[in-house]
This record gives structure tokens, C-alpha cells and sequence, in this order.
């Protein structure tokens, strides 16, 4: 049986399609699992699901350095036959929420995954120069970055609460009115703290008034500088601070987050290539791997929690 879908992108044809013919040709179309991987009809040189699928890997970004959602894997040995490039990272080398999303992706294009690194202003500044494809690094659905990167279906949801020193007096955000708060720079968590944070659905409510803002490279050095007192307090999003509380950080949670939001994997607007076909198959597997509880049982691994089922909710047609 043979099932077609046909979508347009400046008048470039992609075709997504089981296999069909003999036996062997069918199997050739199938990943481990029984799924089609995607059949295209398009130029590489110019669409890039085509560019991906004829090159037989999938470029994603990561962040080594961020557990649960990324994370370089003690111990693991790049693989002896892989396609990925020498600058780029295996699939045993990299896990996490983040990275096995990806992987999930590739998984369902009939492609490997390969992983690049990158600062995170890299990734929300677009104009990657096609140096990767796909970025999952918990970026949110936010209107600013859409400016520059288009969204995907998210993959994850959270609350983004603030964290304490364990032994500090507040109790509520409003305590940390005119106090050192801390966020990662260039985040949604900074642009909260401004007043300049505008999500999907209503506008979100200012719950610190005139705080101090400290921002750092990542959520890890100013959880650290929280815990140590530094700043008064840090924003971030829930698994990232109980995280670090879970291996041993002197934090505590206030039980009002400033906000949720939608976790998504980014591409980039400035691409030399046409990726809406690209965009379309990502955001086909993604609902997929909701429906079918996957990303609800990868977030229960790594999270302890399941953040996939409110994302699944997300409709990205409606954006």
C-alpha cells in the first residue's frame, strides 16, 4: 500500500511516500520500527529536506554542558561507520531530552543524527549558514526569536519558576521586588525580568518589580551563584532548577512560576534553502511522537514528569 502527500514550496515538489514495488525496495524505505522515512523530490542543492534525506544525515545542534536536556555521554565511542563530518558529534556521544528528540526525528526521516555545538546566541541570533539544521536546546515559542527562526511543533512544556537559596526568607516573587535576580542572558527568562517577554495566549503577569538583573552565559553558573548567594534569586524553566537541586544544589523552588512556556526546535529563517516541506515533516513526526506516548516516556526518563502532554495541546498552525 502506498500512501502520497504532497506539499508546495516555491515551486518545489516534495513528495513524502512509503515504499512500493518489490520487497526489497520497501524495506529500503523503512527505519527500525516499521516507519516510512521521507521520499523526496526535490533538489538539494536548493530544498532542504531533500539536502537532508540525499546526504543521509540530520545536523542538530547541542549543548554538552546541559543536563537533563543535553548531555556528552561518559565513556561513549564514536561510531566506527558513521556519515557524520569530523567536527560533528555521534548519536552514542550525546543524550538528554534535547538530544534524543532529535534523534527521534532522524530516526523518522531514515537519516543519522549528528550533532554540532554552538553558544545558544548562535542558535536565537538565526543566520546559521545551514551549519546545522534543526536546533533543540528548550528554546521557547516566543514572538522576538520568531523573527529570525521558525517554530516546530513543541516537544515539551514547563513552568518557569523562580529558585532561592535554601535558607533565604522569600516566600513569593514579590519578595524579590528591587533584589538581585538572575537569568540566562539572551533567554525568555532575561526578557520576562524586562517586561519584553510576549508568548502565545495571554500577556504574562510581572510578579518582581524593578529587580537587579544578573545574567550568565547558561543556567549552570547562575544556579550556582544562586545557591552560594550571590544573587537573590534565578529564573529558569522547572527541570533546569530542580536539576541542580537533585545533585546536591542549596536551592529551593517558590511554588508560583512567573510563567509556562512551549518548547520547540527552531530552524532558521535565513537558510540558503527552502525548508518549509522540512518544517512540515518535522512538526508530522513530532505530533507522532506524541500521540504514540514517546516523548511523554522520554520526559518521565529524564525529567521524572511528564512535560510532553500539555505540548502536545500546542496547535502550531494557529501561530
Amino acid at each position: 500500500m502506498a500512501i502520497a502527500r504532497l506539499a508546495a514550496a516555491i515551486a518545489v515538489l516534495v513528495l513524502f511516500a512509503t515504499g512500493c514495488g518489490s520487497d526489497d525496495e520497501g524495506a529500503s524505505n523503512r527505519v527500525a520500527g516499521g516507519e516510512p522515512t521521507a521520499q523526496a523530490s526535490g533538489d538539494p542543492s536548493t530544498d532542504k529536506l531533500a539536502q537532508v534525506l540525499a546526504r543521509g544525515r540530520l545536523i542538530l545542534f547541542t549543548d554538552l554542558k546541559y543536563p537533563p536536556q543535553s548531555f556528552g555521554v561518559k565513556g561513549a565511542e564514536r561510531l566506527a561507520d558513521t556519515k557524520c563530518a569530523a567536527n560533528e558529534i555521534t548519536a552514542p556521544e550525546v543524550s538528554g531530552y534535547d538530544a534524543e528528540t532529535g534523534k527521534l526525528v532522524a530516526k523518522a526521516l531514515g537519516v543519522e543524527p549528528c550533532f554540532v555545538t554552538a553558544s545558544w546566541t548562535e542558535v536565537t541570533g538565526g543566520n546559521w549558514g545551514d551549519r546545522w539544521d534543526l536546533a533543540y536546546g528548550s528554546g521557547a515559542v516566543e514572538y522576538s526569536r520568531m523573527e529570525v527562526l521558525y517554530v516546530t511543533q513543541p516537544y515539551y512544556s514547563t513552568p518557569t519558576p523562580f529558585f532561592v537559596p535554601r535558607s533565604a526568607k522569600a516566600k513569593q516573587p514579590s519578595d524579590l521586588d528591587g533584589k538581585k535576580v538572575g537569568a540566562c542572558a539572551g533567554c525568555t527568562m532575561e526578557k520576562y525580568l524586562r517586561g519584553t517577554l510576549k508568548l502565545p495566549g495571554p500577556p504574562v503577569e510581572q510578579l518582581v518589580a524593578d529587580p537587579e538583573i544578573i545574567t550568565f552565559d547558561t543556567e549552570v553558573p547562575g544556579l550556582k551563584a544562586t545557591a552560594k548567594g550571590k544573587v537573590a534569586a534565578f529564573l529558569c524553566s522547572e527541570p533546569v532548577g530542580e536539576g541542580a537541586i537533585a545533585e546536591g544544589a542549596a536551592l529551593r523552588k517558590l511554588p508560583k512560576p512567573a510563567y509556562y512556556s512551549n518548547k520547540t526546535g527552531y530552524v532558521d529563517k535565513e537558510s540558503g534553502l527552502a525548508v518549509g516541506p522540512f518544517i512540515e515533516r518535522v512538526n508530522e513526526i513530532v505530533a507522532a511522537r506524541h500521540e504514540d506516548g514517546t516523548l511523554g516516556r522520554l520526559s518521565e526518563k529524564f525529567f521524572g514528569k511528564d512535560y510532553a502532554a500539555e505540548a502536545a495541546k500546542f496547535d502550531i498552525a494557529a501561530l
